[in-house]
């Protein structure tokens, strides 16, 4: 095995799959960041969720909104619903793995916000149910998703912005995810807190 080639490989796929989703994904992640700036313009929050990888996304994306990304300015309110353990086992173990997310926004959620949705295939349940439970309160969705979107690009609303990766590997998915978190978090500094 050549690891210095298997390592370039990585690379060469990782910025091949980046350039792709610079022409694909714009026109949704440019919706994406003016949804998020005019929740947060409003007084309200964003909520984030996601398994796995998705998970580390979503905290963060709220750890870089509550903290700050690369300016000083005032925290802006965001939660990451994958962190609070004896939440998420309290609900997996006495209804199901399935209802962690729904029932914390069904709890924290109101009309304004925004939920930022993770699933790389698109087809994590415990998601798609967040999904609804967010629609059925007002809430706004953005959804980064790759492959084919899978269940969560019809679940959307017209209102809703999926930010769709293309590409059906999960490692070159979650790195395009993480670019464009980086590219929402700049926006809403630069568009809430703009340079004097």
């Amino acid at each position: 095995m050549d690891i210095e080639q298997t390592l370039r490989d990585h690379f060469e796929e990782s910025l091949s799959v980046k350039r792709a989703a610079l022409d694909s994904i714009l026109p949704a992640l440019t919706r994406a960041a003016e949804s998020m700036v005019e929740c947060l313009r409003n007084g309200h929050k964003i909520l984030s969720c996601g398994n796995g990888g998705s998970a580390g996304d979503a905290q963060h994306f709220s750890s870089e909104l509550i903290n700050r990304f690369e300016m000083e300015r005032p925290p802006l309110p965001a939660i990451a619903l994958t962190t609070e353990s004896s939440t998420l086992t309290a609900i997996a173990n006495d209804y199901s793995y399935d209802d962690i997310f729904a029932k914390q926004i069904k709890a924290l959620g109101q009309a304004g916000d925004l939920l930022l949705a993770i699933s790389t295939s698109g087809n994590s349940t415990n998601v798609v149910l967040a999904i609804d439970a967010a629609q059925d309160r007002g809430m706004t969705i953005v959804a980064l998703t790759g492959r084919d979107g899978g269940e969560i690009a019809p679940a959307l609303a017209p209102r809703d912005t999926e930010i769709r990766v293309p590409s059906a590997r999960t490692a070159r998915i979650q790195e395009v995810h993480l670019l464009a978190i980086h590219c929402l978090c700049d926006v809403i500094d630069t568009s809430l807190f703009p340079a004097e």
